[in-house]
């Protein structure tokens, strides 16, 4: 864990603390105000203990992981009990997926690892492939049982992917163990996806550029106690055969995206704001906007890139 501190303050003022650390595949780094430097740093090392333990959890290029042993189960009929944790995840992801019909969908992985191999080997993956991988992708095809927290992968070589909704569910869960340690006053950046606390001492909220403000009508806010996640092509791509591919997957095809759009989603917690991410990108500007103007306290930014011109629209939840 690398650690960094500074104060604008005076002496009697909280410092002004960041941690940073490797975890989830990405750079998780915390920053927080506080008084005694022992104490600070003992907050955050838990904070990132409890993302790593949540990796354990979550991880699908972990074989010994609680998600991957589900999808090892796929296919045999067995109905297996979950943690609390993987059952919230799970249980929020089927409701998305449920909403949007299908444009988020945590069955995706057979689909995100032929994708994988076609951005490493710049080739398509085959009409076969995709044709196999397709039985064994389906909201419907994981069932859930809520009296139980249990769950059953119905159908043979399912792999669950929690790509889309991870990191803001273990944002959530390390922010609430800085507040639960005596420090409100936090921001957790679990690789540029934000989850929110308490203002910083002496300001009314924490200062953050909307989607990066690679647009100059996005705006630049002064927030807290929310989160921001953003997702889309423009930057994670590949071209195969003059054509560009995201790095995002549509489950009900399983092509890799062409649309050259980024979303920015600003919601009430991590989990929500990082999974809407990926289903709008999915969605697109136009069903997305539709989608986001229902759900309450959600706004979305839709950059998309049409031609030599970036568009940018906007949509408000009610």
């Amino acid at each position: 864990m690398q650690l960094l501190w500074f104060s604008a303050f005076s002496a009697a003022d909280p410092k002004r603390f960041v941690f940073t650390e490797k975890q989830m595949g990405t750079d998780f780094r915390i920053v927080t105000y506080g008084e005694k430097d022992a104490t600070v740093e003992e907050a955050a090392r838990a904070a990132f203990a409890e993302v790593a333990r949540l990796n354990g959890i979550f991880s699908d290029y972990l074989d010994d992981s609680e998600l991957s042993r589900l999808s090892h189960s796929s296919g045999t009929g067995k109905t297996v009990s979950v943690s609390k944790d993987l059952w919230t995840v799970l249980a929020a992801a089927r409701k998305l997926a449920r909403d949007t019909d299908g444009a988020f969908d945590v069955t995706v992985g057979p689909y995100v690892r032929r994708w994988r191999a076609a951005r490493f080997f710049k080739r398509l993956p085959s009409p076969e492939k995709l044709t196999l991988a397709r039985l064994a992708v389906g909201y419907r095809k994981l069932t859930l049982f809520p009296n139980r927290r249990a769950v059953r992968p119905e159908a043979p070589n399912m792999v669950l992917d929690l790509g889309g909704i991870a990191k803001g569910y273990a944002g959530d869960r390390a922010l609430a163990v800085l507040s639960e340690r005596g420090f409100p006053f936090s921001l957790v950046d679990a690789g540029g996806d934000l989850t929110l606390g308490q203002p910083p001492p002496g300001r009314k909220g924490w200062r953050v550029a909307v989607g990066g403000r690679k647009h100059p009508d996005l705006p630049l806010l002064e927030t807290a106690n929310l989160a921001i996640a953003t997702s889309g092509d423009l930057e994670q791509f590949v071209e195969i055969g003059g054509k560009r591919y995201s790095h995002l997957v549509d489950p009900r095809t399983g092509l890799g995206l062409t649309t050259q759009l980024q979303v920015t989603v600003i919601a009430h917690t991590g989990i929500q704001a990082d999974s809407l991410a990926s289903a709008l990108s999915v969605l697109g500007p136009k069903k997305g906007a539709a989608y986001a103007k229902t759900l309450p306290g959600v706004q979305a930014y839709f950059l998309q890139r049409i031609g030599e011109e970036t568009v940018l629209s906007v949509s408000k939840g009610e």
